[in-house]
């Protein structure tokens, strides 16, 4: 039944030992409550063994090699055969990675068993392992073993470590084992009969592919809600289950055997990267489905420091030693953080977090009972030795429905809440409509109202336009008057003005102000049409400034001091006005000095603009008046140009 170091299982083997429908039925319970029987003396009688024995190195003899120097040349020749010693306090807590560790195995040769029997150790993530096997003329097989070494190289396809047992053992019975693991290690070995293996195994693979496969089946359900809620909570218990999986698969070493198989130092590092990757997305994910920022603050925090703890054990296990990737006490901390969180949410009166607290109840036993077995503070047996695998199975579930639950309770609240929402749209519809009747009551009212007052202020506008109509003829008839009068004043004051009789005081009535002035200037020069100085033309637009004109024709801009005796004065042109008419005035000539008093402004202001004046005013023979000496400046002017 052997072939190139492997098992070949043939279909009449596998029904002669497990019937098909034995083998599903009894998975779990043939399997798990399976006894372990310590060995009580130096040599084993495989005749006195039924199917299995399962021996810890404490029933055995062993070394512990601290030097680490130890030769099998040295075991053998008897100089270290005193140093076998059995110590029954031996836990896996008492295995030290640095030291290298000789068990010795002896079998009973003088009683004969018809079955083919194999030794095997349970331990898959031991590093090393070196058997020595008698092979009957005095000499020894040896045979290598171990995490460290490629998958190929083992007797048989399995994931624990397996030794088949010589048929002919004669009077050479003992075997050696030399163990050396890079972290503490669980040394138990069973002896098994080939029968018992295949039973065992194929229940043992059977298991894994349950497990496993409702690992996929669970993400495969949440990936799909996912896709339909679009909730990122989904994404971290995605994640989480993940690395669910590949952390059982690397305690189970079902990893290295399926995934890794030949790249053994991944051993070293698997159980830290994915025990890591598993803490990190549980936390996370318990922060987005408890919402723990907003309802549990201070545990939110806790959390975080929780995973920065661990955060520093995977970085120390990573670069510093690989002890740290080991299960500890502070692995207890995020899960036992979580529970707590979930009970706290749970009581401030979250129903979401029922199922999610009994979820993860369930998985802090589970994580409890494998942390004190690999402490050894309870006995390892097959049950605890997959209590984790239970705890996560139950814990997904459970999770699982929490999620469902959760937005079954989020749909409720959802529902109550359109409900509602319909109810008060309804209340709303009913006070809308009231409203609006009591609102086209109103309308109406005001709106007799409004026409009441409407037809009221029809028939005041009528009797206000009628008046208008009288005041505008009345406004007609005075702005008539209003303007024979001023036309009289106005013709009155020009006479005097050009008889050149007028004060000072009754020129300032005619010129007030310098606008005044500027008009009566601009009538002077445009009254009669308007030449441009520069071209002679005639159409003009209005220029830039008031008093100006731009020519259409060559774009000169012209003012109306332009070309006159007051083009650039510095004082006020009403001031140069009343100057200009006290020196061609038929009235006696004043001085400079009065002059200087009237307008208040300097002598020599008012002596160099009376000499432009006179300067103009003696070009002309005949007596001149304030428009002729304007008329005649200006052309004056328009000559030079």
């Amino acid at each position: 039944m052997l072939s190139s170091g492997y098992l070949e299982f043939k279909p009449d083997a596998i029904k002669k030992y497990i019937p098909i429908s034995k083998l599903i039925y009894f998975t779990f319970i043939l399997y798990f409550f399976s006894p372990s029987v310590n060995a009580e003396s130096e040599k084993i009688d495989l005749t006195q063994i039924s199917d299995e024995l399962i021996i810890s190195i404490a029933d055995l003899s062993f070394i512990e090699d601290r030097d680490n120097n130890l030769k099998f040349e040295d075991i053998i020749s008897g100089k270290a055969s005193d140093k076998f010693t059995r110590q029954p306090d031996f836990t896996k807590n008492n295995f030290n990675p640095d030291f290298t560790y000789w068990v010795k195995l002896s079998f009973d040769p003088t009683l004969k068993s018809e079955k083919i029997w194999l030794i095997e150790f349970y331990d898959q993530s031991i590093s090393f392992i070196e058997a020595y096997i008698p092979n009957g003329n005095g000499t020894y097989k040896q045979s290598q073993m171990g995490s460290s070494l490629p998958f190929q190289q083992r007797t048989f396809s399995h994931k624990n470590f397996q030794i088949l047992v010589p048929s002919d053992l004669n009077d050479e019975n003992m075997f050696f084992f030399k163990i050396k693991s890079n972290q503490k290690a669980d040394v138990r070995i069973a002896i098994r009969s080939y029968d018992r293996f295949i039973y065992y195994a194929l229940n043992e693979y059977l298991f894994y592919g349950l497990f496993y496969g409702m690992i996929s089946i669970i993400a495969f359900y949440n990936l799909i809600v996912f896709l339909a809620v679009r909730e990122l909570k989904y994404v971290y218990y995605i994640f989480y289950l993940i690395s669910v999986s590949l952390f059982t698969m690397s305690l189970d070493g079902v990893g290295y055997q399926f995934l890794w198989p030949d790249t053994p130092e991944y051993n070293h590092i698997s159980n830290g990267v994915f025990s890591f990757s598993l803490i990190f997305w549980a936390i996370l994910f318990t922060i987005r489905f408890l919402n723990t920022a907003r309802r549990a603050k201070k545990l939110h925090f806790a959390l975080i420091g929780s995973l920065l703890i661990k955060t520093g054990y995977f970085l120390s296990g990573l670069f510093i030693n690989l002890k740290y990737f080991e299960i500890g006490y502070y692995d207890v901390l995020p899960f036992s953080l979580i529970f707590i969180t979930g009970i706290y949410v749970w009581v401030k009166g979250h129903k979401s977090a029922r199922l999610f607290v009994i979820a993860y109840g369930v998985l802090f036993l589970g994580a409890l009972i494998k942390l004190l077995a690999n402490l050894a503070i309870i006995e390892h047996n097959t049950l605890v030795y997959y209590s984790l695998h239970f705890a996560f199975l139950l814990e997904m579930i459970l999770l699982s429905f929490a999620l469902g639950d959760r937005i079954r309770i989020m749909k409720e609240i959802r529902d109550r809440a359109l409900k509602r929402s319909l109810n008060q749209y309804k209340e709303n519809i009913a006070l809308k409509e009231k409203v609006n009747k009591e609102l086209e009551l109103k309308v109406r009212e005001r709106t007799l109202e409004l026409e009441k007052k409407n037809n009221l202020l029809e028939t005041y506008n009528q009797q206000l336009k009628d008046m208008d109509q009288q005041i505008k003829k009345m406004n007609s008839s005075l702005d008539k008057d209003n303007w024979k009068l001023k036309s009289s004043i106005r013709a009155s004051l020009k006479d005097r003005l050009r008889k050149k009789s007028l004060t000072y005081e009754e020129f300032n009535k005619i010129f007030p102000e310098a606008s005044a002035c500027y008009r009566y200037l601009e009538e002077l020069k445009w009254g009669k049409g308007f030449t441009c100085r520069q071209c002679e033309g005639k159409n003009y637009s209005n220029g830039p400034k008031i008093f100006t004109r731009r020519c259409s024709k060559c774009g000169f801009i012209d003012s109306v001091t332009a070309g006159t005796i007051f083009h650039g004065i510095r004082f006020p042109i009403e001031k140069a006005l009343f100057i200009a008419y006290s020196v061609i005035s038929n009235s006696e000539p004043k001085t400079i000095e009065e002059l200087s008093n009237i307008l208040d402004i300097r002598k020599n202001t008012v002596w160099s603009f009376r000499k432009k004046v006179n300067q103009n005013s003696e070009s002309t023979e005949h007596e001149m008046t304030l428009d002729d000496l304007i008329i005649l400046a200006e052309k004056s002017s328009t000559k030079s140009n």
